[in-house]
């Protein structure tokens, strides 16, 4: 299974690839989609949505697992979040693949053990579950291969829970 994990955001949309082979965790790649300030709105999430299919593409990619949107107190942050989940969420569309969605303190429960655990202590435990000579940056980064090792350990309970639904 390859999945590609996402920290969506309009100025850096952090994107991270993780392999699980049996009850192994590989990275593949990681990095930060980059728009300008300066950019239209809809030239930044053409940007986003054609670096998307192309790294989908490249890592032939089975699922597409994404953080939630966290309000907070800046809707505006909030709507421009949500614009690039939504060209994310379409990339994956087009492709046909499930996309999946964790929230901040599921990511980090499931990387840490921790729900509350800061940025750098996400980012060790990345390092150390992915086996990387060192830590990921940047932050953007990290949090999209956390989201993606999230879901590569939700993964075999979401087909147990499906099975099980199926059958009943």
């Amino acid at each position: 299974m390859i999945v590609l994990g996402i920290d969506p955001g309009l100025a850096n949309t952090g994107y991270g690839v993780v392999e699980r082979n049996g009850g192994r965790l590989a990275a593949l790649d990681g990095g930060v989609i980059e728009t300008s300030i300066e950019l239209p709105l809809e030239r930044r999430l053409v940007i986003i949505h054609e670096r998307m299919l192309e790294i989908l593409d490249q890592h032939k990619c089975s699922a597409l697992a994404l953080e939630e949107l966290y309000f907070g107190a800046n809707v505006r942050t909030a709507f421009a979040v949500g614009h690039a989940r939504g060209v994310t969420m379409l990339a994956a569309g087009q492709r046909s693949l499930p996309c999946f969605s964790y929230t901040p303190q599921r990511v980090k429960s499931a990387v840490c053990g921790n729900g509350r655990a800061a940025k750098d202590q996400v980012a060790r435990m990345v390092q150390t579950l992915l086996g990387l000579p060192h830590a990921p940056t940047p932050d953007h980064a990290s949090d999209a291969l956390a989201v993606a090792i999230c879901h590569c350990h939700a993964a075999p309970l979401n087909r147990a829970l499906d099975l099980a639904a199926a059958r009943a």
